[in-house]
């Protein structure tokens, strides 16, 4: 009896170790993709670095300029950037070969889903992203000028510092983006209702403007931009789960119920 046991014991080793080798090969592959497309963007990191830089320097006074307060600032700040715009680009490649090692134990339903929420996420954190770079940057950056006038400060930032802010709301934002996406995958999961959701509507306009208090500047104005937004997409994650219902997929607890 203590045959069957062991060699149980030593198939289940073997498929563990087969797993950590196979996502092993995955990680490499996916960071060897991300140092690609770094280095053939690493030429142009100080170009890169002007193209993110340039909402703040638009909204600078006369003159106005960023410093350097770390040796070595000037020189990993645009590396950092450039590693940044690498890993989004090569983003998909990542994504598919975090695919590749969970597809063997989803069922053909969840295979199916898979592609269309990968696409989507991936699209609507990029638009997170725009968002943040076209319309809330400048946005704010114009209003903190506003506010360091009348005091005759001197408006100037490390890049360092600027780098985190950025980062920051890119995240801030391209998570917010993502909501439309989560509601619809709890719908679909059958943890909550399009009606359930409706009667919560009250306390996430509450936690929306709660999330862009702790996240953005201490001004009305700019929690404005990322709770409204935020509100806005969370009634887009409502209809969009409504319709995805109304094509037939309903969830288990609504199925039981009606049965």
């Amino acid at each position: 009896m203590s045959d069957p046991q062991q060699k149980q014991d030593e198939g289940t080793e073997e498929t563990f170790i087969s797993h950590l080798v196979e996502l092993r090969d995955r990680i490499m592959r996916a960071g060897i993709a991300v140092i690609v497309v770094f280095v053939g963007l690493v030429y142009w990191a100080p170009d890169i670095f002007k193209l993110l830089a340039r909402p703040l320097m638009n909204n600078l006074p006369k003159d106005g300029k960023m410093i350097v307060t770390d040796v070595t600032g000037s020189f990993f700040v645009p590396m950092k950037v450039t590693m940044l715009v690498a890993f989004v680009i090569a983003l998909p490649v990542v994504l598919y070969q975090i695919w590749a090692f969970v597809a063997p134990g989803l069922y053909q339903h969840e295979k199916k889903l898979v592609a269309p929420l990968v696409a989507s996420s991936y699209t609507l954190f990029l638009c997170g992203m725009a968002f943040a770079y076209f319309v809330v940057f400048p946005t704010i950056f114009r209003v903190m000028a506003h506010y360091n006038a009348p005091l005759g400060a001197e408006m100037t930032t490390d890049i360092d510092n600027y780098l985190s802010f950025v980062l920051t709301m890119f995240i801030a934002f391209g998570v917010t983006f993502e909501v439309p996406i989560v509601v619809v995958i709890l719908v679909r999961m059958g943890l909550v209702t399009v009606k359930k959701l409706k009667e919560v509507r009250p306390y996430v306009i509450v936690g929306a403007f709660i999330i862009a208090a702790v996240v953005t500047p201490p001004d009305v104005f700019s929690q404005l931009i990322l709770a409204l937004p935020l509100i806005v997409l969370y009634e887009a994650g409502i209809i969009a789960a409504r319709i995805f219902i109304g094509t037939g997929e309903k969830a288990p607890d609504e199925s039981k119920a009606a049965s």
